[in-house]
C-alpha cells in the first residue's frame, strides 16, 4: 500500500522570490530556453521582479509548498490583467496562471495540483477574473485539463520585438 504524502500549500511572501526564481529557472530549463548562453543578469532581474510582485501583492499571488529539508519544491503563480470587458466577462479580468513548477525530486506526488488548486481558489474567491488563461507543456496539460482547462476556440499568436533593453 502507497501511503500519500500530506503536503501544505501556503501563499508566497517576498521572502520567497529566491526560491520563486529558482523553481523558474528550472522550469525554463526544462523547456530549452534556459541555457549556457542565457543572459547572466536574468536571475537578479527575476528575482527583484518576483519580491516586488509579491510585496505589492494586489493583482499577483503565488503558492507554494515547502519540504522541511529542502525549503520551497513547489509553486504556482497568477496574475490578473485588464482587458476590456466583454459580453460574456464584463469585469474584463483575466487571469494568468505561469510558473509551475516543481522541483524533479518531488514530481508525481500532487504538489503542483495543490499549488494550482490553491491559485484557482484566490482567483475565484479575491480576484473579479472570469477568464484564467496558462500556456501548457505536454508534462503539464492533463493537469490541466483535469481542472477544466480546455482550448479556447481561437489561435493564440505572439510577436517578438527585436529590441535590446540593456
Amino acid at each position: 500500500m502507497t501511503t500519500r504524502r500530506t503536503h501544505a500549500v501556503r501563499r508566497a511572501v517576498a521572502g520567497d522570490a529566491e526560491a520563486l526564481t529558482r523553481l523558474r529557472a528550472q522550469m525554463l530549463s526544462d523547456m530549452g530556453r534556459l541555457h549556457e548562453g542565457s543572459d547572466p543578469r536574468w536571475h537578479g532581474v527575476t528575482e527583484e521582479w518576483f519580491a516586488r510582485r509579491l510585496r505589492d501583492g494586489q493583482d499577483f499571488a503565488a503558492f507554494v509548498i515547502d519540504e522541511p529539508d529542502f525549503g520551497v519544491v513547489s509553486c504556482a503563480v497568477g496574475v490578473c490583467d485588464d482587458h476590456a470587458p466583454t459580453p460574456g466577462n464584463l469585469s474584463g479580468v483575466h487571469g494568468h496562471v505561469f510558473n509551475m513548477s516543481t522541483d524533479p525530486r518531488f514530481r508525481r506526488l500532487g504538489y503542483a495540483r495543490s499549488c494550482l488548486e490553491a491559485l484557482l481558489t484566490w482567483f475565484r474567491d479575491e480576484t473579479p477574473a472570469l477568464v484564467i488563461k496558462l500556456n501548457a507543456t505536454d508534462d503539464g496539460i492533463a493537469l490541466y485539463r483535469s481542472l477544466g482547462f480546455t482550448e479556447p476556440g481561437n489561435t493564440a499568436l505572439q510577436l517578438k520585438l527585436d529590441k535590446d533593453l540593456r
